[in-house]
């Protein structure tokens, strides 16, 4: 092991004069800095207990205590407002930065516009604006500059001294391409611009990088990140105690500091390093140990690891290799909806596929679905060669069919084999389990293409629950069923490897135009057997129940000579049928709308009309019922007419009934 320590590491000549003269104004008498000194915490508290304080603006300057400017330098107002109000000061401001002042003055008193490549927010920057009337264009990206300059602008460019070079060349090509003649001024530090080379180098020869500095220091910062481009163990700290206890500690360090680190901090960094590099003997013949412990693993391989966390995105695996492995939530199960969690927990010992290792990132990719995979193949092309029945889960709709995922395998179903009956749209089946036989198995560009049958297993179910049907079935037997379709004259239900016909007078007690009023597809209906022919196979079912008859209110609420009010229905050219309860009309004979004789009943009703009329008949067995609106319009006759009118009522009303009868006859015909 070595350590490299950059000859140019530590303070530049800029602030080893400031720290060094501020040191002597300090012995004199106590001396407030217009901000820190530098940027770097340790050298500020030490001079502070020298009895240096840095203040942020000068209302804040105690009365009759000195001021000293800091390596940064300030913008002329600031330089103006100290000496106008009288205030003893020592400008501490490094020369290099002094110098881009006078640069950046006379330019812009001649005319030129400034361009600063720099940090807007960094002290020095801001100090260099103040010299052109705070006027300047300031950028570290030539993004930033589109549209800013004319080609026939006069521009003079400078640069913060802590500008790393590649920047600063990049924004001074795009200027030159931009505008005809513009003056450029390289303002780099020397001493940055060789700290950030040298930098680079060890950069390169080390397997850790370390670079101190202080946390706000524009330098430092820049050291980082140029370190960390060739050195990925690379890391900033403002001295030793930052520096991360339980990190590995390589064969080769490289060691930087930027401008404000202090020499002290360098050498206890350094010397600290090196007793850690003694002390690591121990733990590297260790280490080497438990590295020979750990396994190896390639690409392909099929491990065994423990479940150390569970997560919507994935699963970690320990596998006892010198990094955890991670399953993907893709990888998991076959089944986009299925809950992670529900499959794998905390302390679960699983068998993974290795998808990938990647040891430049520290990464090792599992799949735990190609393992049910490969098992499932296995186990779906046995049940292919016995013509087993397997169960699975359809997961989507395809071109053509259907995936069923079995035994953790993709299983195309053809939608012509997905049910026992005509499929419209086949994705009423995602979601749901299916039982299917498994019919081909081929090989397609190195693939296996498997294909099964729904339809088959559901023809075998079918045929078994028939045969026990019929073996059982007895008229007024109750079955439960799903309604399969609908037809003008009734509906279709399963009731277990049979389909049984609801005829369309067995739905409702109403009447109905269609059967979808009652029920639709899909329905579980409670159906009995009315009838049934085994040999034609055919069944009639009944699903209104007796209970439900409202001719039974009929026969409870109801009398001959009731005066009740109903609602006219329809209209027929021998009277008007009038609902008395939902279920149950009643027939108003032409004779019966008015006390007089008419021509046609819609002269005197219409439907949707209530009216009041009276019960003259009721005849249960043929669930008829008469009724008269004449009889409650016509004033008081003698006793015999009023038989003799009765009586030709009752024969009317036995004419209609016929005449509706031999109506309805027809229509049925």
């Amino acid at each position: 092991m070595g350590i490299i320590v950059a000859k140019s590491a530590g303070f530049c000549f800029g602030v080893s004069r400031a720290v060094e003269k501020l040191d002597e104004e300090a012995e004199l008498s106590p001396i407030s800095t217009l901000g820190p000194i530098i940027h770097n915490d340790d050298v500020v508290q030490r001079l502070s207990r020298k009895g240096v304080n840095a203040i942020n603006s000068l209302a804040e300057l105690e009365k009759g205590k000195r001021l000293a400017i800091r390596t940064h330098g300030v913008g002329e107002e600031t330089v103006q407002a100290i000496e106008q109000a009288g205030i003893k000061y020592v400008d501490l401001t490094c020369p290099f930065v002094k110098k881009i002042h006078k640069i950046v003055s006379e330019k812009h008193k001649e005319g030129y516009r400034i361009l600063i490549v720099g940090d807007s927010n960094h002290p020095e920057v801001v100090g260099i604006n103040g010299w052109c009337g705070n006027e300047a264009v300031i950028a570290t990206d030539e993004a930033e500059l589109e549209g800013v300059f004319l080609p026939d602008d006069k521009v003079c460019a400078v640069s913060q001294t802590t500008m790393d070079r590649k920047t600063f060349e990049k924004i001074i090509f795009f200027l030159k391409n931009t505008c005809q003649n513009p003056i450029v001024f390289d303002t780099i530090c020397s001493a940055t611009n060789e700290r950030q080379k040298e930098a680079a180098e060890i950069a390169k020869q080390v397997d850790l990088m370390i670079v101190i500095g202080g946390k706000h220091s524009s330098n430092t910062n820049k050291l980082f990140s140029i370190c960390s481009k060739y050195c990925k163990n690379t890391c900033k700290i403002e001295n030793f105690e930052d520096f991360p206890q339980n990190i590995y500690i390589p064969k080769t360090i490289g060691i930087t500091a930027g401008a404000s680190t202090p020499s002290w901090i360098i050498k206890e960094v350094v010397s600290k390093m090196e007793e850690m590099i003694k002390g690591n003997d121990a733990f590297a013949k260790e280490f080497e140990e438990y590295e020979k412990s750990l396994i190896t693993l390639h690409t392909r391989d099929i491990v065994k690891g423990t479940v150390i966390g569970v997560t919507e995105k994935g699963v970690s695996v320990n596998l006892g290799y010198k990094s955890d492995g991670f399953v993907p939530a893709s990888e998991v199960t076959e089944d986009d909806s299925a809950d992670i969690n529900s499959i794998v927990k905390v302390g679960d010992e699983i068998e993974v596929f290795v998808v990938r290792v990647n040891d430049v990132e520290g990464e090792v990719t599992l799949s735990m679905k190609k393992i049910e995979s490969m098992k499932g193949v296995k186990e779906v092309e046995e049940a292919f060669e016995s013509q087993a029945v397997l169960e699975g889960k359809v997961v989507q709709v395809v071109n053509g069919g259907v995936v069923v995922v079995t035994k953790g395998v993709r299983v195309f179903v053809p939608v012509s084999q997905a049910s026992d009956r005509f499929l419209a749209d086949p994705s009423v089946l995602v979601g749901t389990t299916a039982s299917l036989r498994i019919i081909d198995i081929k090989k397609v560009r190195g693939r296996t293409r498997i294909v099964g049958s729904i339809k088959s297993v559901l023809k075998e179910q079918k045929e078994a629950l028939s045969a026990e049907f019929w073996a059982n079935v007895e008229v007024g037997k109750k079955y439960q069923g799903v309604i399969k379709s609908l037809t003008s004259f009734g509906a279709f239900a399963d009731i277990g490897g049979v389909d049984g016909l609801i005829h369309i007078s067995e739905l409702s007690w109403a009447k109905i135009k269609h059967p979808s009023e009652v029920v639709k597809e899909g329905d579980v209906v409670d159906v009995y057997v009315i009838e049934f022919d085994k040999e034609k196979n055919k069944v009639s079912l009944g699903y209104k129940k007796t209970e439900d008859n409202p001719w039974n209110k009929v026969k409870e609420e109801l009398e001959v000579g009731s005066v009740i009010d109903c609602k006219i229905v329809r209209i027929v050219p021998f009277g008007a049928f009038a609902q008395i309860f939902p279920g149950v009309d009643g027939l108003i004979h032409i004779s019966q709308v008015a006390d007089k004789r008419i021509g046609k009943v819609e002269d005197e009703l219409m439907v949707g009309q209530h009216v009041q009329a009276k019960v003259v008949e009721i005849d249960l067995e043929n669930q008829k019922i008469g009724l008269s609106i004449r009889e409650l319009l016509k004033k008081e006759e003698p006793a015999e007419e009023a038989v003799a009118e009765e009586a030709a009522v009752e024969t009317a009303v036995e004419e209609a009934v016929a005449e509706e009868a031999a109506v309805e006859e027809t229509s049925a015909e």
